[in-house]
């Protein structure tokens, strides 16, 4: 008998509907899981107790409202997306006092959909790295291994969900911020097409590159919040005003009859982990034994992404944190004898290395005299990058590769080597650079390591559906990973 907080978003909602359940009763058991297991894994920057179970109790009085997809499930969102009233830090010191007037507009189509708030996720300071070590305020740990990384920079957001403090959460991914973390805890983590979701109300990192998308335990309950959060925001000029499909719906497919899945053979080659290999070729066989056609694909500029996206991406960041100067708003030097010296000691004090380290390279790429051989040329080869991914998704419906190529790795191992943690996300960057959508989910655990594996879907833009179809089937047809033990 699994405890309530074990249970998923879809069984919780059938049992609130039916009356089944409290909500209060479900927000207490959220918020006792997180007193036992927040203080191991350090998965939240807050917690909104009081204002939760307030808020549950209300919604207890009027009944259940079966107009409204979430009411009253309890979930988390990543601490970089603006919550009325509730401080929004995105993992800084810069922000740690700063209190947005708005709702982000994915957080309020959560609350619209009944949803219950019940904690900000801690991250990576400005999303800005591959392991959740770079937070102003705490390192998260892996819930299946509290020695190990949960991956990043959403990893306080995967860890809380996989460690049931919550049925669901919000993560971000500029590189692979959602299915890389997904990946390493064994949780279910989308990326959505490049303006599926409204960036208004997420503080930016890298603007052409930034997506919000849902984190879950499982492929279903992804579906159900993406369908509440996706869809055209005439307030932000990148949301595109494109039909959503019924996700849902897409879950019902029996088989994958006429579906052609394309392996990028970059993706298979060398560097990657042979037990992560191992269960993403058993994920593929499944894949082909439920009727799908393999057909073997090429992406042949993906080699330059990661030098493309880090100049793209940190050209961008340091246009986008220019604005935290330490006068408007957040954190300002009491030490500052004059304006330059509030800009230089308040961003120097407040920011993090490694966002020290971003804004720096990216003012440099940006600078007169190197524009034209860093930025310039980035974005030709992203468009190359974008070109590659289009042509492979002409043969084939669906790509699948490795959303990591190893698993977990031990806390404090690769904080020393930047370079190599960039490189922790070579098999995720390119599909933001492609815009494209990417959904990651666990196939089972390292022969070895006994950590979670997860596999990436990609596929062709606006078809969330599609990756959701095929998810759901090998979801079913594969064991599945259940709670992590000792917590």
């Amino acid at each position: 008998m699994s405890f309530l907080f074990e249970k998923s978003l879809s069984e919780i909602r059938s049992q609130l509907l039916a009356k089944e359940l409290t909500v209060t009763e479900v927000v207490e058991a959220c918020l006792k899981r997180i007193e036992e297991t927040e203080p191991s894994i350090q998965a939240l920057i807050s917690v909104q107790a009081e204002e939760a179970l307030e808020q549950a109790r209300a919604m207890d009085e009027a009944g259940p409202d079966e107009s409204k997809p979430l009411w009253g499930i309890p979930l988390t969102v990543k601490d970089l997306l603006c919550t009325k009233g509730t401080k929004t830090t995105c993992g800084s010191k810069i922000l740690e006092n700063f209190e947005p007037f708005f709702d982000a507009f994915a957080v309020a189509k959560l609350k619209d959909a009944g949803a219950i708030l019940i904690g900000k996720a801690n991250m990576d300071e400005f999303a800005m790295g591959s392991s959740t070590e770079n937070s102003a305020y705490k390192a998260t740990k892996n819930p299946w291994d509290l020695n190990k990384v949960p991956g990043g920079s959403s990893g306080g957001s995967a860890a809380s969900v996989t460690a049931c403090q919550a049925f669901g959460t919000l993560g971000t991914d500029t590189g692979g911020s959602i299915r890389q973390p997904a990946s390493l805890c064994g949780c279910v983590g989308i990326k959505p097409t490049y303006g599926r979701v409204s960036r208004r109300g997420m503080v930016a990192y890298g603007s052409s590159l930034d997506q919000i998308g849902p984190m879950t335990r499982s492929v279903e309950d992804n579906a159900r919040i993406l369908q509440v959060i996706a869809g055209h925001d005439d307030r932000d000029s990148t949301s595109v005003d494109v039909p959503v499909d019924d996700y849902l719906a897409a879950l019902n497919r029996e088989d994958l009859k006429g579906l052609k899945i394309g392996l990028p053979k970059e993706f298979w080659a060398e560097g990657l982990d042979r037990e992560v290999e191992s269960a993403c070729r058993a994920a593929v066989a499944k894949l082909e034994e439920l009727g799908a056609e393999l057909v073997e694909v090429e992406l042949p500029h993906s080699s330059y992404a990661i030098a493309t996206y880090y100049i793209i991406a940190m050209a961008e960041a340091s246009s986008n944190l220019a604005r935290f100067d330490g006068v408007r708003y957040g954190y300002r030097s009491e030490n500052a004898e004059n304006l330059l010296d509030i800009y230089v000691k308040s961003r120097s004090e407040a920011f993090g290395d490694e966002v020290q380290r971003r804004i720096m390279l990216g003012t440099y790429v940006l600078s007169s005299g190197y524009y034209d051989a860093y930025y310039k040329k980035a974005a030709q080869v992203r468009r190359l990058i974008r070109e590659d991914y289009l042509k492979a998704l002409e043969k084939c419906d669906v790509l699948v590769g490795p959303a990591s190529p190893v698993t977990a790795w031990n806390v404090g191992e690769l904080t020393s080597d930047p370079l190599k943690m960039y490189l922790m996300d070579i098999y995720t960057i390119s599909l933001n650079l492609a815009g494209l959508p990417g959904l990651s989910l666990p196939v089972g655990l390292g022969a070895d390591s006994k950590m979670p594996v997860g596999i990436q879907l990609l596929g062709k833009e606006f078809d969330e559906a599609t990756l959701y179809s095929v998810a759901s089937l090998l979801e079913k047809n594969t064991e599945q990973l259940g709670t992590p033990a000792g917590l």
